[in-house]
């Protein structure tokens, strides 16, 4: 996640701070000259920083804070709440007409800030809402810029409109728009060219555009993993043609993350969503208490509940716990389950989302690799075998770690683990809960898993 570094070296501030039955004004001041210094490591705007440890200072040497019984917390809960309000305070929506009307969405941003793959996942997103979207190319420059669009449309089950690469980008939004009020399409929603820099010729295409067609939000994609210049972009774009909100990009690659903390400061536009992944479906809604919370080490729960909710088959989990119970768990239901937590972005990604983990996950970093070798081990069972582990002696065990590349000694570390699960599950049946709740997941803190 972005801010594994920035989330570290708070947690291990805060964790001094808890340390301490009482606080001088002192420590808080130490304690913030930290804080600070991570801040600007991660790459948030100096001005920004400057203000936010301002602010903190003065709510945290207040007697009434260095005078109760826990200041520590009292000082965690304030940098919560002034991170909250510095990445917006609330969760902000793309503002659209009522649906017997069209909105247009023009997308913009630079090259290679995933601006074509995002504009596929906002109509998917939109889509999901009952919607009806349409995608069009406008960017008539980049190599397979169109292509592309098509092939993440049909992924999506969006139609794209285009024009191919010999009209110019302000009569193919014209045209999309005419073509939308015929056939009955109430979102428009357009993927202007980006550059490699920003230059006067871009910005007078989009302008032109806005002048031609009504443009109801104009969202900017930008690119995470470039930090600062990420909000200088976002302030360039605002400055000359207005943006609505801002959509972030790469927030799952290793990157410094400070450009969520500072772009609704510099520009004064919402973060509505990041991206997280390169899957189409890998587009979180941007929720600023969330992200506090990930950041000081909180967790996400509730982002997890909601993945889980869109993610896990109910009827299958339903079904599992009427396994479980049973003690009729096999290896069919345990690839099924880890498929699941794939689809949940891996173990690492559930473990960021849980309170205080962050820290656990650090001493013995996941080998997400060791559940694709699980997966191999188990795809090279017959359904038999799957089905009844007992069965499985040296020969077929053999044939096994052969099949799957391993050696013969992990095929026998699964089948012993898996073991001494199905062990403990039938001795704690109402250990694992009922619903979405069921499954491998909620095993989690009991039992050390094969990955």
């Amino acid at each position: 996640m972005a801010f594994e570094s920035l989330s570290d070296k708070l947690q291990n501030v805060f964790k001094n701070l808890r340390g301490k039955g009482r606080l001088t004004e002192a420590d808080v001041k130490a304690a913030l000259k930290e804080v600070k210094m991570a801040l600007l490591e991660a790459d948030v705007s100096f001005k920004v920083v400057k203000q936010f440890i301002s602010t903190v200072q003065e709510r945290a040497i207040g007697q009434d804070v260095l005078n109760s019984l826990t200041p520590g917390q009292m000082v965690i809960k304030i940098v919560n709440e002034e991170l909250v309000s510095l990445m917006g305070s609330e969760t902000t929506e793309i503002a659209l007409k009522p649906s017997n009307e069209i909105s247009i969405i023009m997308m913009a941003g630079l090259q290679g800030a995933g601006k074509t793959t995002t504009t596929a996942k906002i109509a998917g997103k939109l889509k999901a809402k009952g919607r009806k979207p349409l995608l069009v190319a406008c960017d008539v420059y980049r190599p397979a810029a169109i292509q592309q669009l098509q092939i993440n449309g049909d992924k999506q089950g969006v139609p794209v409109f285009s024009m191919g690469d010999n009209h110019k980008p302000v009569n193919i939004a014209k045209a999309a728009v005419e073509h939308a009020q015929k056939n009955g399409y109430n979102v428009v929603i357009l993927d202007t060219a980006g550059r490699l820099h920003i230059d006067e010729d871009m910005m007078n295409e989009l302008v032109e555009i806005k002048e031609n067609v009504t443009v109801d939000q104009t969202i900017l994609v930008v690119d995470a993993m470039t930090g600062q210049d990420a909000v200088n972009v976002a302030g360039m774009f605002n400055d000359k043609i207005g943006i609505d909100g801002v959509i972030l990009t790469k927030l799952d690659g290793d990157t410094r993350g400070g450009a969520a903390l500072s772009i609704r400061s510099v520009t004064g536009k919402p973060i509505l969503y990041i991206g997280m992944g390169e899957k189409l479906s890998d587009l979180e809604q941007f929720y600023p208490d969330r992200m506090a919370s990930r950041i000081l080490g909180m967790g996400d729960i509730l982002s997890l509940i909601e993945k889980a909710e869109l993610e896990v088959d109910e009827a299958k989990a339903k079904e599992l716990s009427q396994k479980i119970r049973k003690a009729e768990f096999d290896f069919n239901d345990f690839l099924d389950q880890m498929r699941q937590i794939k689809k949940m972005g891996g173990m690492a990604g559930i473990m960021n989302m849980m309170p205080g983990m962050g820290q656990i996950k650090g001493g013995a970093e996941i080998d997400e690799g060791a559940m694709d070798r699980v997966e191999a081990i188990i795809l090279s069972m017959t359904q038999q075998e799957r089905a009844n582990p007992a069965i499985l002696n040296p020969s077929r065990k053999q044939r096994i770690a052969k099949g799957a590349g391993v050696d013969i000694s992990e095929v026998n570390r699964i089948v012993k683990q898996f073991d001494q699960m199905k062990k403990m599950m039938k001795q704690l049946p109402g250990m694992m809960g009922g619903g979405k709740k069921g499954g491998l997941g909620g095993m989690l803190g009991k039992f050390k898993l094969p990955f």
